[in-house]
């Protein structure tokens, strides 16, 4: 992500100018000079963030790395001075998450917006629309998937595809709804593609089941096994029909929303379709869904930092995602705790 993000606020600079892609970090400083290269930036390459608050080349930064690491490499950028969008989850634990949001309150309450890029999609916000003019009347059900079509990389370090994955489609979740949940329950188990990865995960397949008062549920599905390609879809179910955003086709960049109406109608309520970017160059799957939610949402960022206003999203948003894995992760299921039949 951190090349993607790289080349957003460096199509920004030049479009908009309210931005400069002024320094890379990383470890590896050699990658953080190829990406400048590539990019054709002049940017300053550092590889700490020590060496980048002490030579004060920045006043925002854009902060990707390993989950483990989010807590303390933010902690040290907004003491630092500096706003940051940090990529999710906030820090991969509900404990770790609660810890952080009071720290964050009571030193720096404006300082993160955390990076739930799904609020930026246009089919969503387009399918969020619908909902809310009463198009389908009272939504009682929302589905969301995620699947994967491969497994985790070799290395990558998870907390759980839960925590890693599904914090998208509940924070997608309580963001339609504006609403938390009462109750949570989980069911996962391994089927295949963990044994393609070293990556140690608990499931490679899961389910989250979600109650809201007032008679209305939530299913989450998260996968690494959708082999035959990158699957994200959400349904809204209403008393009056239902609104889908995406169907899997091998077509991840044409994404179709449409509204149906009760059985009998032939035509759909509203059909529209979104034309993803194709960036021709090797990214990693999700980008070619999400690549222009990734851009609308660090530019909502800039004109944030730009204009010293509040984030959309924010820490807390982060947390109360993860309170709801969390409760979900309390009263899991797994394929050795399933009533056996027969």
């Amino acid at each position: 992500m951190g090349p993607v993000h790289a080349l957003h606020v460096r199509e920004l600079e030049k479009e908009t100018g309210k931005c400069v892609l002024s320094a890379i970090v990383d470890a590896d400083i050699g990658r953080a000079r190829r990406v400048a290269a590539d990019l054709g930036a002049g940017s300053a390459v550092f590889s700490s963030i020590q060496d980048l608050l002490a030579s004060k080349t920045a006043q925002a930064s854009v902060l990707v790395t390993p989950t483990e690491n989010h807590h303390a490499h933010a902690a040290q950028l907004v003491a630092g001075g500096q706003r940051v969008l940090l990529e999710k989850p906030l820090t991969g634990t509900v404990e770790g998450d609660r810890e952080f949001c009071a720290q964050l309150d009571r030193e720096h309450p404006d300082a993160l917006m955390l990076a739930f890029q799904r609020r930026f999609d246009a089919p969503l916000q387009y399918a969020k629309e619908l909902m809310e003019s009463g198009l389908v009347g009272r939504v009682f059900k929302i589905y969301s998937a995620l699947e994967d079509s491969n497994p985790a990389p070799d290395g990558y370090r998870s907390g759980g595809i839960l925590p890693d994955m599904s914090v998208h489609n509940v924070d997608e979740i309580l963001w339609m709804t504006g609403r938390m949940p009462r109750a949570a329950l989980t069911i996962g188990s391994r089927i295949y593609s963990h044994r393609l990865t070293t990556c140690q995960e608990d499931f490679d397949d899961a389910l989250m089941y979600l109650w809201f008062d007032g008679e209305l549920v939530a299913e989450v599905q998260v996968s690494r096994n959708h082999v035959s390609g990158y699957r994200v879809e959400t349904i809204l179910f209403g008393e009056e029909g239902q609104i889908r955003v995406g169907r899997f086709d091998q077509k991840p960049f044409d994404i179709l929303v449409e509204a149906y109406g009760r059985r009998g109608r032939t035509e759909p309520l509203a059909s529209k379709t979104f034309r993803m970017r194709d960036y021709q160059r090797p990214l990693p799957e999700f980008i070619d869904r999400f690549g222009p939610a990734y851009k609308a949402e660090l530019a909502a960022f800039i004109d944030c930092c730009a204009a010293g206003k509040p984030f959309p999203t924010s820490h807390r948003d982060g947390l109360r995602a993860q309170e709801v894995i969390s409760a979900g992760m309390q009263a899991v299921i797994g394929r050795e705790q399933a009533a056996a039949i027969g």
